[in-house]
């Protein structure tokens, strides 16, 4: 029998309870489609550095390399400095494991009030793509003065052929594998931002020829934001960079109806991957079995997606939507009519029916 070797990494706040959702369903797929998961549990979070000094250990990205997927539940305490945890776990992960895709499923489950007037689950069904090891948030840059008048601060987005080349190749394989309208979006500021983006426009212009199925679209960044509340529909796999992605996507999750239902993946296609809810860690809703796992429980089948478990994902998938459609009053925290370990427990006989 296939075993996969999963790091857990609970987090803060709500997120060791979606966590424990999400494991709840991975098991129980698992025994149905013949493959086991191997847990090891992380205690990387606020909580860890509030008593230790320590975001990570020495020890974490060796150990994390040994793992075939890490499924991760929030990082974010209120007692800790922001950007701290952020960038000492988070960004330290994904640059440390080259995890260079971001990948953001945007999708409208039935049952799921969509705030777009008269849009359906037909019209929002897309993929946002964002780098993820360039750009702005390479770390790039200094200030000088600091507290002085003359204080001057600089961010440096850093863009190169190899990066951008490589995500820009997963979004055209993606779309291919997609089959769905078999579009995909450049997302850039070519006006403007006329270095970084001119090598992305190139780059993306000199593979198209090699994906003739694929029809390709170039939008500035701002029309991408009116045309995702106006035609979502226009969307099929849209690609961009780091800092641009992080906006976008936020954006993509409110449409399709909130951070209670959005999951995403920080992949390396050729590594170890990472698979969160993207909402926060939400420590007001601690230990009341109020937060809504969906969007975890959404996390773990792109994890068993990507290790190639397909029918496994696709089952959590129609669990995630069998509930939006028929069980859960909102996707709310406390508002969802189900607590949180019941919608886990609910789903996880859906799935494996």
């Amino acid at each position: 029998m296939k075993s996969y070797k999963i790091a857990v990494i609970p987090g803060d706040g709500t997120g060791p309870e979606v966590v424990a959702e999400g494991v709840k369903v991975l098991d129980a797929v698992s025994s149905k489609f013949g493959f086991k998961n191997e847990y090891t549990h992380f205690d990387f979070g606020g909580n860890r550095y509030l008593k230790t000094g320590e975001v990570l250990p020495a020890s974490a990205i060796n150990d994390l390399k040994q793992f075939d997927a890490i499924f991760l539940g929030a990082i974010g305490h209120p007692d800790v400095k922001p950007g701290i945890l952020e960038k000492g776990i988070l960004l330290e992960i994904r640059f440390k494991l080259d995890q260079y895709i971001n990948l953001r499923p945007v999708k409208l489950y039935p049952g799921v009030e969509c705030p777009l007037k008269d849009k359906t689950t037909k019209d929002i069904d897309f993929v946002v793509i964002r780098e993820n090891s360039e750009g702005l948030y390479a770390g790039a840059g200094g200030v000088l003065k600091k507290g002085t008048p003359d204080e001057v601060a600089t961010q440096e987005s850093i863009n190169t052929r190899k990066g951008v080349e490589r995500c820009l190749r997963y979004a055209f394989e993606l779309t291919k594998k997609r089959n769905k309208a078999n579009k995909l979006t450049l997302c850039g500021k070519t006006n403007v931002l006329t270095y970084a983006f001119d090598l992305w426009k190139r780059a993306f212009d000199e593979l198209a020829p090699s994906y003739p199925a694929v029809k390709t679209d170039y939008a500035h960044v701002d029309a991408i934001t009116m045309w995702f509340v106006k035609n979502p529909e226009w969307f099929d796999v849209v690609v961009t960079d780091n800092l641009f992605g992080d906006i976008i996507t936020d954006l993509g999750a409110m449409i399709q109806g909130g951070m209670g239902i959005a999951a995403g993946g920080n992949i390396n296609p050729e590594g170890v991957s990472m698979f969160e809810p993207i909402g926060g860690s939400a420590p007001k809703y601690t230990g009341q079995n109020v937060i809504n796992p969906l969007a975890a429980i959404c996390a773990a089948g792109m994890m068993l997606d990507t290790l190639g478990e397909a029918k496994a994902a696709a089952a959590i998938e129609g669990a995630v939507m069998e509930i939006t459609a028929r069980h859960i009053k909102s996707l709310a925290a406390g508002k969802m009519g189900m607590g949180t370990r019941e919608i886990g427990d609910l789903c996880a006989r859906l799935a494996s029916a």
